[in-house]
């Protein structure tokens, strides 16, 4: 292993160490563990990503300034850390001019930490954000308050447990790396090879067998990355090809890859990182959001299972060659190389009693120990070296990247806390919906959608959820209903044109145009679309565990709507027979079905 290679192995084992240690150790002042959660991610984004900028003609300055940027950021989250007892004195109150121009430099360096690791739109929401703290004194009327000292303002946002280090840091922390860290070991091993195998075996001999066996895979994986690009890039690397051989139109292959791959997000028992965030916001357990999202997430792809079904009706969607399909013996062992992780994981979660996050270590210690064998049931010292090596960098790479956005979108619940803006947001949109649900809902919906196209889905939900949450609740809502309508809403930019991340992964690995990819997407996920107006209509889908006969009925009702609208919208056909599907579709979802 070269040498700059073996220091990242060496950080993203810390990194593992750090956290999991965090779950078993106790205890620990929050403005100890969450600088140097922060301090951890700093090195990943700013020095070992942007190798390529580095070999450009400015690439030393480029370098130079990286490296000022990571040293800066770590002494100011050590020099935090190390003080804690003396700042939590000061009560988020700066106390001269040298604290005020630190708070400033450890501000910018996180917003540019989060540029740099997912583009400029979140860090100039966030920076918006911050000029109205700073000046929104001067502004006329309704949204105008009161001045805030920038001693106050930046000290609560970067010496107290508020701002930077509140409660989003303590979910990326505490819970969100701890189940990152535990994807990125299992997926070091053979289990992506058990999900593509389990995936082709159950689907691969059905008509449209490539497709479905993108919807199983995508499932599987999606629940434990979190992310629909990275679930298309890993997935469609072995799905897309497949489609395009068998002969499947290349816009419905990307499609329906990337409609699956966004799915992921909303899959138990894992779930996105917005999951874990649901769980500190709405005080919900983690196991109660897993329940509830079960019924929700099985209809969405049941939708574009059936939607495929309904597509093969125009176009031939041959099964995957026998030649493709793998044997039992292959099956069966490298299931086990998720199962076995899953099965703990779930057992410690249900049975057990633990944290989730204390659950998902031990899961996370067996994943690790499955490392060292293989498919064949073999030991290769050089291949598990490979594989520990894996799962500690990529590790490292997904919990920075999930910090810078969790760090970025800290500033803006601080600054909403703060000035009361999000109170004012809120009084907007009962006003504007004339405190009615459904135009409140509407409103939601589309500022998720516009949002969501510029930020990942976990910050355009806590952002829109924050402002928007607090409006649906006082109108009726449950606040689990609300929390999940704005996160199913956040997760439709990956497919919704004209920003859809999975979309522009999808069609460039097939070369092939992102909107006719984005219209078959459209389609395919109507689920995305649908069921979180089905869970406000009817709100016994939510409610598996305590009221399950209304709950299947609920499942049931939704499942005869869905084909309804796929088949309308993807099967061939009179345009009034279609129109009459979908129209059918939609009162079925409107159709309101609750217990007496």
């Amino acid at each position: 292993m070269q040498s700059p290679m073996a220091v990242w192995v060496v950080l993203g084992a810390v990194c593992i160490a750090f956290h999991i240690g965090l779950v078993f150790s106790g205890l620990i002042p929050n403005l100890v563990s969450r600088p140097l959660h922060l301090a951890l991610a700093l090195p990943w984004i700013f020095l070992f990503q942007p190798d390529s900028a580095a070999q450009q003609s400015n690439g030393k300055i480029r370098l130079l300034l990286d490296r000022i940027l990571c040293i800066v950021g770590i002494s100011l989250c050590l020099a935090i850390a190390l003080q804690h007892s003396a700042l939590g004195d000061q009560y988020g109150y700066l106390a001269n001019n040298t604290q005020l121009v630190l708070a400033l430099t450890l501000i910018v360096i996180v917003l540019e930490l989060a540029r740099r690791a997912i583009g400029w739109p979140l860090p100039a929401v966030s920076l918006l954000a911050l000029m109205y703290g700073l000046l929104g004194q001067h502004l006329p009327g309704e949204f105008g308050f009161s001045a805030i000292p920038w001693h106050s303002l930046l000290g609560n946002l970067t010496i107290a447990e508020g701002g930077l280090w509140g409660k989003l840091a303590g979910i990326s922390v505490n819970t969100v790396a701890v189940f990152v860290i535990f994807g990125a070991v299992l997926n070091a091993g053979e289990a992506g090879s058990g999900f593509m195998n389990l995936a082709t075996a159950v689907g691969g001999r059905l008509v449209g067998g490539a497709a479905k066996v993108s919807v199983i895979s995508s499932a599987l994986f999606g629940s434990i990355s979190g992310s629909a690009s990275a679930n298309v890039a890993s997935t469609g690397a072995i799905t897309l090809p497949t489609m395009k051989r068998l002969g499947y139109p290349p816009a419905f292959a990307a499609a329906t890859e990337a409609v699956a791959s966004s799915g992921g997000q909303i899959m138990p028992p894992l779930m996105g990182a917005g999951a874990f965030v649901m769980v500190e916001l709405t005080g919900i357990a983690y196991t109660g959001i897993v329940a509830a999202s079960v019924l929700p997430a099985t209809l969405f792809f049941f939708a574009v299972w059936v939607g495929i079904n309904a597509y093969s009706r125009r176009s031939t969607l041959a099964p995957v060659d026998e030649k493709l399909l793998p044997d039992r013996r292959s099956v069966v062992i490298t299931v086990m190389f998720f199962a076995v992780p899953f099965a703990v994981l779930l057992a410690a979660m249900f049975k057990g009693g633990f944290t989730p996050q204390y659950a998902a270590s031990i899961a996370t210690l067996v994943a690790a120990i499955l490392l060292l064998t293989n498919q064949s049931l073999g030991f290769d010292w050089a291949q598990v070296k490979t594989r520990f090596a894996a799962a500690c960098i990529n590790a490292g790479r997904q919990v920075a990247l999930i910090a810078a956005i969790i760090f970025c979108a800290s500033i803006i619940i601080g600054v909403l806390g703060a000035t009361g803006l999000g109170v004012k947001i809120t009084s907007l949109i009962l006003s504007a919906s004339g405190g009615l649900l459904w135009p409140a809902l509407l409103l939601t919906a589309l500022a998720c959608l516009i949002l969501g196209m510029e930020v990942p889905t976990t910050a355009a939900y806590v952002i829109c959820v924050s402002v928007a949450g607090p409006a649906l609740i006082e109108l009726g809502l449950e606040p689990l209903q609300a929390h999940l309508f704005v996160f199913w809403y956040a997760l439709l930019s990956t497919i919704t044109p004209p920003v859809c991340g999975a979309v522009f992964i999808a069609a460039g690995m097939l070369q092939t145009g992102w909107l006719a990819v984005a219209g078959h997407a459209m389609a395919l996920g109507i689920g995305l679309y649908m069921i979180p107006l089905g869970m406000v209509a009817t709100p016994s889908l939510l409610n598996l565990t305590t009221q399950p006969v209304y709950a299947l009925l609920a499942f049931f009702k939704m499942a005869v709507a869905l084909t309804c609208l796929a088949y309308g919208c993807l099967a061939p056909g009179y345009w009034l027979k279609r129109f009459i599907l979908v129209f059918t579709g939609c009162c079925l979802v409107a159709l309101p079905m609750a217990p007496t």
